[in-house]
């Protein structure tokens, strides 16, 4: 499993048996987390090297089994990095996730799942 997928069933398997608003802060930095390695690990990968962690936020609730995640950065050359990612179906075994990441408003990065161990499965955007 990767990262990226224990972190965000952390985040609906925390924010599902608890009401409490401090566990579901808890779950959301650890799928920030999540994000964020995976997010450094994948441009890695290409060859794209950053000046720092990405800062990710969850700007809004979505309704549903849903959730969007976004990030921002920077290459050590300058370049902005973005990331959006959506999830659905959140609460099922098998959430649909995507994830697309830029670099210098370039499209670097579209799948399902991010960092080590991502097993790529669900082409579709959620």
């Amino acid at each position: 499993m990767s990262v990226l997928r224990a972190g965000l069933l952390a985040l609906v398997l925390v924010v599902a048996l608890s009401g409490c608003e401090v566990m579901q802060r808890i779950s959301e930095g650890a799928y920030r987390n999540a994000v964020t390695d995976g997010t450094i690990a994948e441009l890695k990968q290409r060859g794209v090297r950053l000046a720092g962690r990405p800062a990710c936020q969850m700007p809004e609730e979505l309704p549903g089994e849903r959730m969007r995640i976004s990030c921002t950065a920077a290459t050590v050359d300058g370049a902005p990095v973005t990331v959006a990612g959506t999830a659905s179906e959140v609460e099922s075994e098998r959430p649909r996730e995507l994830y697309v990441i830029t670099v210098g408003g370039r499209e670097a990065v579209r799948q399902d799942c991010l960092g080590l161990g991502c097993r790529h499965r669900n082409p579709a955007a959620p």
